[in-house]
């Protein structure tokens, strides 16, 4: 979700920096591993008290309180999501962060919330293991192999990409948290500058979302 329907940028630095300096940790060094990573793991390589679900989920919850004035939507997420919304297309939104992150920053941000969601309680291993999108493609009934060979995922980050592809998804990669480099390295099968580039223009009669990817930086 950060870095794909919301830029948090401003508002997660502020978060580690004051982890960082609670914790007695260069926060610039905290921030260079922990982007599309869960908090339970870049907390773990610093100080295991504090890798647990039930302080994760806490302060990361203060994120949106403490700093929503700090986030704005990624450009073409609002329209993206209200019009899957209005298509009732089948999506769903999985995410490296808690629930309470989640919930903070759609309910601040005003967003469309799908009925599929995971989170970072959801799977016991997080980006770049499959298990989070595997757990989504479940969630979403779609059980053929040709159903989940069709699922596009957006990401931003290299290890959601690669989580993504490794899940046997085709991926959309977004220009908006890592160099294009990065994501070419990691497999995107196209990058874009935002959402402004993805439009759903159609919904076929099986349920399939027709979408169209305009200026891609990588086809």
């Amino acid at each position: 979700m950060d870095g794909t329907i919301v830029d948090s940028t401003e508002a997660i630095s502020k978060h580690w920096q004051k982890i960082g300096k609670e914790l007695g940790v260069d926060p610039s060094v905290i921030l260079h591993t922990s982007h599309g990573r869960r908090s339970i793991e870049t907390l773990a390589l610093y100080d295991q008290s504090k890798a647990n679900s039930d302080y994760v989920s806490y302060i990361e919850g203060l994120i949106p309180k403490e700093y929503g004035g700090d986030a704005v939507e990624i450009p073409g997420a609002r329209s993206l999501l209200a019009a899957l919304d209005l298509a009732h297309a089948p999506w769903a939104i999985v995410t490296s962060g808690t629930r309470a992150l989640l919930s903070g920053w759609l309910d601040v941000m005003g967003l469309s919330r799908p009925d599929n969601l995971v989170v970072a309680e959801d799977v016991s291993t997080g980006k770049p293991a499959p298990d989070c999108y595997r757990l989504g493609i479940q969630k979403l009934g779609l059980t053929t192999e040709k159903a989940r060979a069709e699922v596009l995922v957006i990401e931003d980050s290299p290890a959601g990409v690669l989580a993504g592809k490794a899940a046997g998804c085709q991926v959309i990669a977004l220009a908006t948290t890592h160099r294009i480099e990065q994501l070419r390295a990691s497999g995107a099968d196209w990058i874009v500058q935002d959402l402004q580039s993805v439009v759903l223009v159609g919904l076929g009669v099986d349920g399939t979302i027709q979408l169209e990817v305009r200026d891609a930086l990588q086809l």
